[in-house]
């Protein structure tokens, strides 16, 4: 094939098989459509713009234009929603470098279509691409409330935080339908358990009335996700994501209520939005968030090839610039899984990220720890059968 034109992008290290529809793009600089015209056209209101091949298919799959209809024929993209029947709806990990060992995720999939996703590759285990198909193919997890009591009710059951949206977020814009997560927060309020979520969206206010008395008791804490400030950018990185502005007022609404609100500026991109670390930190801090985390860009598997089609979309001119930075804080990849590394990346640039994110938390004025929620108060739910116990009652 010679030197294709991913190379020309700097994705040499992801490999290109018979198997990968990156062997029929073309040679200009950047990732090209399938018939070699160019870089894939953007859609609008998607952060992907092609259906790239998981990687556990066996043939790949192209959109081809046959010549025959104008543009205007291709039908946009409508959502998708399916059902899915977990067995258990807490999901445990046992990594070294986070904070929680139990997590929910309430929906596979996310219909905010950030490009930057870390969790796309996961659609690829339900044989779907993490391109288009992750965020316009959704899973609902039915009876996630039921399994959750059920799971808080069993015998030995130790409480420890849960964190909810750590792949997807459970405030995505099909939760306004579904309620998924306000039937999984009433569990846990019921139960005194304690809650800490993290969101991009807005609609997580509709929940401050379960959320604030949470909070009072030492239950519930909130991260809000704000990646740039700048509406463009985030319209193009986050396309059904709130505005930048609707985040640092749910900023501002959470605090007003009384839950400990932070500000995750994640993921951090070089050359992207790594310039707005402080001003976020500082616009947010202003509007009430008193805690504050970051994590730089993440691109396991598929997720390399669909953020370097988005680059050159959006930044042709700058797409090899930032997939080098990338690299630099990947020991010459483009990511890291390593614990302890894969958040933070390594190497000077990545240094130099945390060392300007530590002395403008300090000079702003964030809180130094964490706040730690408590534990003391749970009261497992009453399981099938079960009676409640004078205590309870």
């Amino acid at each position: 094939m010679g030197r294709s034109a991913v190379a020309s992008a700097g994705l040499e290290d992801v490999r290109v098989g018979p198997r990968d529809p990156r062997a029929l793009i073309g040679s200009h600089n950047g990732v090209c459509d399938a018939d070699g015209a160019g870089p894939p056209k953007a859609l609008r209101g998607r952060g992907a713009a092609t259906n790239r091949t998981g990687r556990f298919e066996k043939q790949a799959r192209a959109t081809v234009d046959d010549g025959w209809g104008a543009p205007g024929d291709i039908q946009a993209l409508r959502t998708e929603i399916h059902t899915e029947r977990p067995r258990a709806i807490i999901t445990r990990n046992d990594s070294p470098d986070i904070s929680f060992d139990r997590s929910i995720n309430p929906y596979r999939g996310c219909e905010h279509g950030c490009i930057y996703c870390f969790a796309r590759p996961t659609h690829a285990y339900m044989g779907l691409s993490p391109g288009l198909d992750f965020e316009t193919k959704l899973f609902v997890k039915e009876g996630a409330a039921q399994l959750l009591q059920r799971e808080l009710s069993a015998p030995g059951y130790q409480p420890r935080t849960i964190a909810i949206g750590t792949n997807t977020d459970p405030y995505q814009p099909i939760e306004r339908v579904y309620r998924t997560m306000r039937a999984i927060l009433e569990v846990l309020s019921a139960a005194n358990h304690p809650v800490g979520i993290v969101t991009k969206s807005a609609l997580v206010q509709r929940d401050i009335d379960l959320l604030g008395p949470m909070a009072e008791r030492g239950l519930a804490k909130v991260a809000v996700s704000v990646t740039s400030l700048d509406p463009v950018l985030a319209r193009k990185m986050e396309p059904r994501a709130a505005s930048p502005e609707k985040r640092l007022e749910t900023i501002e609404r959470l605090a007003a209520a009384g839950i400990p609100t932070g500000v995750m500026v994640a993921p951090v991109i070089p050359a992207i939005n790594d310039e707005e670390i402080e001003t976020i930190l500082t616009r947010a801090h202003a509007r009430g968030a008193r805690e504050a985390g970051y994590i730089a860009l993440r691109l396991p598997h598929e997720a390399r090839e669909l953020f370097a089609e988005w680059l050159v979309q959006h930044y042709p001119g700058k797409a090899r610039h930032v997939l080098s930075l990338v690299r630099d804080m990947r020991e010459g990849k483009l990511y890291d899984a390593a614990f302890g590394k894969r958040m933070s990346g390594t190497g000077p640039y990545a240094w130099m990220i945390g060392r300007r994110f530590e002395i403008a938390l300090e000079k702003i004025g964030y809180a130094k720890s964490r706040t730690r929620l408590r534990t003391d108060l749970f009261t497992p739910p009453a399981g099938p059968g079960q009676q409640l116990s004078l205590f309870q009652l």
